[in-house]
């Protein structure tokens, strides 16, 4: 297919902002992709539309910004040559609607594409009702949804007519440094096993994630582990006092360090935990096993689309903290259960998720959309 113009909008984050996340870093990958593909990648340059509450004059405000950047491309596109021929957004959902990408689409009779949508029905009988109809409306307008995770897949199957592509594309890791393993020898007897978790530190599923994992580990204090911490964020203090009653000789608080460092912090450990409560996937999981770690958490959110269970780490029931407990007392326990987890996770993070199949299933995609989008317009003209 010939090289296409992309305008990529990253609603939930603006792109290129410098935070860490593993949405931001998904948001990357698909341009690197998009590019590799031999696209020309136009970022949308607007600020992010997400409200961490319902708030009417917030999103009156985010609309009004929003209709700022409309009328600045608009203008803009009116040259051919600059005019995309294709309007990519990644994430949409009640929280960050997309603001822009409906618009213009309408306005240039543009091919739109979403990638990790999300429809929320609950939350129509709540305050976020105005907002959820914004990005069940952008739903509703694309050509076609890339589905990330068996759950999206699933509201959006719900929500739009079988006619609508709703394709596959599972969470994947570019190579994009060193990324050294473990290596597999075993702790000496009496050594404590090294237990990992890697998250930022801020309200809501982090934060109830650290709560989670504190109560989880007080519950095996008499197995020898030890856990480091590498996050930070406004909410360390309160996570900091959630751990306050294990020994903290067995606690290390690395804060934020850089992706080198935590790699191979990653490597010089025996097994990832984190509990993954409502995460939308993880990207850290798949940085975890590719690692050579196996992964102990919550069969909750996305984290099933990234830890596959039995194979790569061991899943356990949403909200069960006894059966965590339990699970990662079992994965303490059983070196040689560990090291089968740990060596299938490796092969599944660098072999299986590592962008190539993500780009073929893009690339196939997007012609797919194309000429979806050109029978549609061409069915609505006869």
């Amino acid at each position: 297919m010939p090289a296409l113009k992309i305008a990529f909008h990253t609603p939930l984050n603006r792109y290129g902002d410098g935070a860490v996340s593993g949405d931001r870093r998904m948001a990357r990958q698909l341009v690197t992709l998009l590019e590799r593909l031999g696209h020309r990648v136009a970022i949308v340059p607007a600020e992010r539309s997400f409200m961490r509450e319902p708030s009417e004059a917030e999103l009156v405000a985010n609309q009004a910004a929003a209709q700022q950047v409309i009328e600045q491309l608009a203008r803009a596109w009116q040259e051919p040559a600059v005019r995309p021929d294709l309007f990519f957004t990644y994430h949409c959902h009640y929280r960050a609607p997309d603001l822009i990408g409906p618009a213009l689409v309408e306005r240039f009779d543009l091919p739109y594409l979403l990638a990790e949508a999300s429809d929320a029905p609950k939350r129509f009988a709540a305050g976020w009702a105005p907002a959820a109809g914004l990005a069940r409306a952008a739903i509703r307008q694309a050509d076609l949804h890339f589905c990330m995770t068996p759950r999206d897949r699933e509201g959006l199957a719900k929500l739009l007519p079988r006619d609508v592509p709703l394709i596959d594309l599972p969470p994947f890791l570019l190579a994009d440094g060193e990324r050294p393993a473990r290596t597999g020898a075993a702790r000496p007897a009496g050594e404590p096993v090294r237990l990992i978790v890697v998250a930022m530190m801020r309200k809501g599923t982090k934060e109830n994630s650290y709560f989670a994992l504190a109560r989880t580990l007080a519950q095996i204090a008499d197995r020898p582990w030890t856990l480091t911490l590498v996050g930070d964020g406004p909410q360390r203090a309160a996570i900091e006092a959630a751990f306050a009653d294990l020994p903290s000789e067995r606690l290390r608080w690395l804060g934020r360090i850089g992706n080198a460092e935590t790699r191979a912090e990653l490597a010089a450990h025996d097994l990832f935990v984190w509990p993954g409560l409502n995460e939308a996937y993880g990207l850290v999981y798949l940085e975890a096993q590719a690692a050579g770690l196996p992964v102990a958490a919550l069969h909750s959110g996305g984290v099933p689309a990234v830890v596959e269970s039995g194979r790569t780490g061991l899943l356990v029931a949403n909200h069960d903290e006894d059966a965590l407990a339990g699970t990662i007392a079992t994965l303490i326990d059983q070196p040689d259960l560990r090291e089968r987890l740990g060596a299938a996770a490796r092969i599944f993070a660098c072999q299986e998720r590592n962008g190539e199949a993500a780009c073929a299933i893009l690339g196939t995609a997007l012609e797919n959309a194309l000429q979806r989008h050109r029978a549609r317009r061409d069915g609505a003209r006869r």
